[in-house]
C-alpha cells in the first residue's frame, strides 16, 4: 500500500481514458473541473465538455436532459452539492425518469478538511440511497475506482459515485475482481466481520492485522456498491463470524451500516458495531486530525471488534 492516488484524480483518469472510445458521451461541471478532475476529459474533449458554472440544480437538469438526448453523461461537482443542494432536480429529472445519468460527487467525507463542515458531505449517501433504482457506489482506491466507473458507464440508468479529495493508499492491484453489486472479500476470518467501504477499509485493513496480533480473526469485505448492497455477503458473514463491524466516512444513521443493520435484521440477526461519524456536523481541520477525533480509525475498529467478541 505504498503509492496514494485520491479517487478523484482516479476519476480524471478514466474519463479521459473513456471519451477516446465512447464519442456518445459528455461531461458536466459545476465550475470546479481543477477539483473534480473533469479538466482530464476538457482539455481533450472540448466539444463534449460543458462548464455549467456553480449552479448544480442546472447542471443535473442538463444532464437529464442530455441523456434524453441519448447522451451517457457524467455530471460533477463537490458531494455537498451534487447531493444536497441538487437533490430534488436528482430525484424527479434523472432517478424517476431513469435517466442515463452518472453523478460523480467529489470531495465527501470528513477528509474534505479545512473547508469544515459546509462542505463535508456526511449525509450523501442515506440521501442516496433512498432515491428508487439509485446505484450509489463508493470506491476504496484507484484501481476498484476505475473499475467500478466503468462498469457504471456500461449499465443503462442513473447511479452515484462517491469519491475523495485526499490521495489514499492503493490497497488493490489490477488484476482485483471488483464487480459492482458483490462484496470484495478483502481478508478472510472467522471471529468477527468488518464491513466498510471508501477510505476506511484501510483502515480495516490496519485493524485485521492489530486483531490478528491480539488473537481475533477478522473478516474484511469492502462493500464498494451500496446499494444495491450484496445481502448474500452480510448474511454469510453474520452467520459465521456471529458479529459485525461497519466502517464509513460518513454518519452512521442511513448510510452503510444502516443498510447492513437492516439487512441482518431480516435475515440474520447479529451483535453490529458501528464506526463512523456520530450525530454531528464535521469541522475545520486536518484530514488526518479529523478522523481521529471523530472515531474513524482503526483504533476504533480494533476496539468495536474486542466488544464483540467479548
Amino acid at each position: 500500500m505504498a503509492d496514494k492516488i485520491a479517487t478523484r484524480a482516479s476519476y480524471g483518469r478514466f474519463l479521459r481514458e473513456y471519451g477516446a472510445d465512447h464519442g456518445n458521451v459528455v461531461v458536466l461541471d459545476a465550475d470546479l473541473s481543477g477539483s473534480t478532475q473533469t479538466k482530464e476529459f476538457a482539455k481533450i474533449y472540448k466539444d463534449r465538455f460543458f462548464n455549467v458554472g456553480i449552479a448544480e440544480c442546472d447542471m443535473l437538469g442538463m444532464a437529464a436532459g442530455f441523456s434524453a438526448c441519448g447522451k451517457t453523461v457524467f455530471a460533477s461537482s463537490f458531494a455537498m452539492f451534487a447531493a444536497g443542494r441538487a437533490y430534488e432536480i436528482i430525484r424527479n429529472s434523472i432517478a424517476y425518469t431513469k435517466a442515463n445519468v452518472k453523478i460523480c460527487a467529489t470531495h465527501a467525507g470528513l477528509t474534505v478538511g479545512e473547508d469544515g463542515a459546509s462542505h463535508q458531505a456526511i449525509e450523501d449517501i442515506a440521501l442516496m440511497n433512498v432515491i428508487p433504482g439509485m446505484t450509489v457506489v463508493c470506491p476504496a482506491d484507484d484501481v476498484s475506482a476505475r473499475k467500478l466507473l466503468l462498469q457504471v458507464a456500461e449499465f443503462e440508468g442513473p447511479a452515484y459515485v462517491r469519491l475523495g479529495r485526499a490521495a489514499v493508499p492503493v490497497v488493490y492491484g489490477e488484476d482485483a475482481d471488483v464487480r459492482l453489486g458483490k462484496a470484495l472479500t478483502v481478508r478472510e476470518g472467522s471471529d468477527v466481520t468488518i464491513i466498510a467501504c471508501g477510505i476506511m477499509v484501510e483502515k480495516a485493513m490496519l485493524a485485521a492485522e492489530i486483531l490478528q496480533e491480539k488473537g481475533i480473526s477478522a473478516r474484511i469485505l469492502d462493500m464498494h456498491t451500496i446499494k444495491p448492497l450484496d445481502e448474500e455477503a452480510v448474511i454469510k458473514a453474520a452467520k459465521e463470524t456471529g458479529g459485525i463491524i461497519t466502517a464509513e466516512e460518513h454518519s452512521v444513521i442511513g448510510g452503510l451500516g444502516s443498510a447492513v443493520a437492516s439487512c441482518c435484521a431480516k435475515s440474520a440477526p447479529c451483535r453490529i458495531e458501528f464506526v463512523g461519524v456520530q450525530d454531528r456536523f464535521g469541522e475545520s481541520g486536518k484530514p488526518a486530525e479529523l478522523l481521529e477525533k471523530y472515531g474513524l480509525t482503526e483504533k476504533e475498529i480494533v476496539q468495536a471488534a474486542e466488544k464483540l467478541v467479548k
